[in-house]
């Protein structure tokens, strides 16, 4: 008999479904695709020897997470790949800017404001593991640390308005093309704490690429499901709770929309509509190429950059992502390139390489964004059109059809305002569980929200294993318990 199923087998899926397999529990895991990973798939396109990663490329989460620290990647194999410089911005006019793993480095290539880019990240990479920590909590616990809330708090709140603390374009750009991972409002709370969570870290765990792909990490995960007895079933959409017969606890790795689905009418009316009114964010529109060079950048310090931040000054990238939240769209959207041979050569073969490249869009965008971002890199890498040897695009309406957590292409699945920080997808005090007796949440829905980090996955499991089966303490991750 299966003590706990899952469904959806996205990063959180994969880590609860570790959590409970390795505390005892049978455990099966349902996925609609063929493949599992949900946002950590990696595969050829164009080029059997080339492989693309679909959704996600670059791992900080992966490398600074309690429960990623804990299952140890590298002892399984999986090599995080770290660039010295961890992403850069180029800009209209003069040189671009850079984050480099060393704080140093980044402050003297940041002139005037060199100094406040020290202060603000430095205390925060010293006490990195408090401020992670802090920041994937559950949000219900008292953090272990005291400097964490300490440090954050100020630097978030002078980074949340409309006037940037920094006085030259360079570091105002650098910080803002942070922000703009929380794929929504700028300036707001909310992103001032994305960005000095991503911000720091570069200076500390990094922002890695894994040699081989993204996929190299869901192939970790699901290696010790197995090991540990799980069972894991692909290419079924599941459309109602019934078809997963008797079992005592059951976790969604979905999105709001898609838990009203599968739970339906057994959902009392008040959560429904709760669940109802939860707001998605802009969506993201994907273009992988197929080059037979690396991006030809303007600046070649861009070149050694593992992940680039398309936006121009600071001033523009407010408008763009704000267009995006309004619904306006822009044919200069705020842009990540990642050209993954930079820092994993492993990835290009018989001189091709792919390039991964992300636009930030309007919900429900229907655009091909293959052209959308050719034009938005060869404004800063003159040459790059003529390098393309094939490419695929995906639109933000489109990747609710390849995956439908991503509802109108939003890869957060949900957007990252302050209240749904907090109140993530609903308002209560536990918010793993539902109102129907053993059914969880799991997804990038519950706090701490999105990236691959497994701590919703993580969190959830701990939920389950105490209050369903009264287990209190959490099993071991480390590798060396995985059974022969």
């Amino acid at each position: 008999m299966t003590d706990a199923a899952i469904v959806g087998t996205g990063p959180n899926g994969l880590a609860a479904a570790v959590v409970l397999a390795r505390a005892g529990l049978k455990v099966s895991l349902w996925e609609q695709a063929a493949t599992v990973g949900g946002g950590l798939r990696t595969t050829s396109l164009f080029d059997r020897d080339v492989v693309h990663d679909i959704c996600s490329a670059i791992h900080p989460m992966a490398a600074a997470s309690p429960f990623f620290r804990e299952f140890d990647l590298a002892a399984r194999g999986v090599d995080l790949l770290q660039p010295d410089i961890p992403y850069a911005h180029p800009l209209p006019d003069g040189p671009a800017a850079a984050a480099w793993r060393s704080l140093e480095t980044t402050a003297d290539h940041l002139g005037v404001d060199g100094r406040r880019w020290t202060g603000l990240m430095g205390p925060l990479a010293a006490h990195s593991r408090e401020v992670v920590d802090l920041l994937l909590s559950d949000q219900r616990s008292l953090p272990r640390g005291a400097a964490a809330p300490w440090l954050l708090g100020p630097r978030a709140l002078a980074h949340a308005g409309r006037r940037s603390p920094f006085r030259t374009e360079a570091a105002r750009a650098l910080f803002t093309g942070v922000a703009a991972h929380a794929v929504g409002r700028l300036p707001s709370l909310a992103s001032a704490g994305v960005a000095l969570m991503l911000g720091h870290t570069a200076h500390s765990t990094g922002w890695p690429l894994p040699a081989g792909g993204s996929g190299r990490i869901a192939e970790a995960l699901v290696a010790d499901i197995v090991a540990h007895g799980g069972t894991i079933h692909t290419g079924h959409r599941v459309r109602d709770l019934a078809e997963l017969g008797d079992v005592r606890a059951v976790l969604l790795d979905l999105s709001p929309a898609e838990i009203v689905r599968v739970a339906g009418d057994r959902l009392p009316a008040r959560y429904r509509r709760a669940l109802g009114r939860y707001r998605y964010g802009p969506g993201a529109a994907k273009a992988d190429f197929l080059v037979d060079s690396p991006v030809p950048w303007a600046d070649p310090l861009v070149g050694r950059a593992g992940t680039v931040h398309l936006g121009g000054t600071r001033a523009d990238i407010l408008r763009q992502e704000n267009a995006a939240v309004a619904g306006r769209a822009v044919t200069d959207p705020f842009a990540l390139v990642v050209d993954p041979a930079v820092t994993d050569p492993g990835r290009a073969a018989g001189g091709r390489r792919p390039v991964w490249a992300y636009a930030h869009v309007t919900n429900g965008d229907t655009r091909d964004p293959v052209d959308l971002l050719r034009r938005r890199i060869e404004q800063y890498a003159p040459g790059f059109s003529d390098t393309i040897v094939a490419a695929r695009g995906v639109s933000a309406a489109a990747y609710e059809a390849y995956n439908p957590n991503y509802v109108g292409g939003d890869i957060s699945a949900g957007a990252l305002t302050l209240r749904q920080v907090v109140a993530r997808p609903v308002a209560r005090w536990n918010p793993y569980a539902t109102p129907l007796p053993g059914v969880y949440l799991c997804s990038s829905a519950t706090p701490p929200g999105p990236s691959v980090h497994g701590m919703c996955g993580y969190h959830s499991a701990r939920h389950v294993l105490r209050d369903r089966f009264g287990v209190r303490t959490p099993p071991r991750l480390s590798p060396t318990l995985v059974r022969s």
